[in-house]
C-alpha cells in the first residue's frame, strides 16, 4: 500500500532553519507530483510547496517563497523542504502528500492530492 512518511520537524526558534523529508512507498514515485502542507490549530490546512515529477517545476505559497525550497530525489523516493528563517506563523503539522503527474487540478488543491502522510510538527518560539 501507499506510504508516505514525514520526518524532520521539531522545536526551533525564530530565524532557525530545519529541513523535512518524505519517504515514499507503494508508488512509482517519478509518476507523482508532490506536495507539502501545513495546517496550524484552528486553521484549514493550506498549501506549502509543489514539486512537478522530475523537480523541474515547483510552487510555493507566497508565504514562505525566498525562505523555503521543495526538492526531490527520485533515486531515493523522497521529497524533502528545506525551511529558513523560521517564524513563528510557520508554527504548525506539516503534511506531505502525493497526486499522479497525470491527475487533475492543481498543485494548490488539496483534494487533489489521494496521498498523505501522518504529519511531523514543527514549532517555532519567537
Amino acid at each position: 500500500q501507499v506510504q508516505l512518511v514525514e520526518s524532520g520537524g521539531g522545536l526551533v526558534q525564530a530565524g532557525d532553519s530545519l529541513r523535512l523529508s518524505c519517504a515514499a512507498s507503494g508508488i512509482t514515485f517519478s509518476a507523482y507530483i508532490m506536495g507539502w502542507f501545513r495546517q496550524a490549530p484552528g486553521k484549514e490546512r493550506e498549501f506549502v510547496a509543489g514539486i512537478n515529477w522530475n523537480g523541474a517545476n515547483t510552487y510555493y505559497a507566497d508565504a514562505v517563497k525566498g525562505r523555503f525550497t521543495i526538492s526531490r530525489d527520485n533515486g531515493k523516493n523522497t521529497v524533502d523542504l528545506q525551511m529558513n528563517n523560521l517564524k513563528p506563523d510557520d508554527t504548525a503539522g506539516y503534511y506531505c502528500a502525493a497526486k499522479s503527474r497525470w491527475s487533475g487540478g492543481t498543485y494548490y488543491d488539496m483534494i487533489a492530492y489521494p496521498y498523505w502522510g501522518q504529519g511531523t510538527q514543527v514549532t517555532v518560539s519567537s
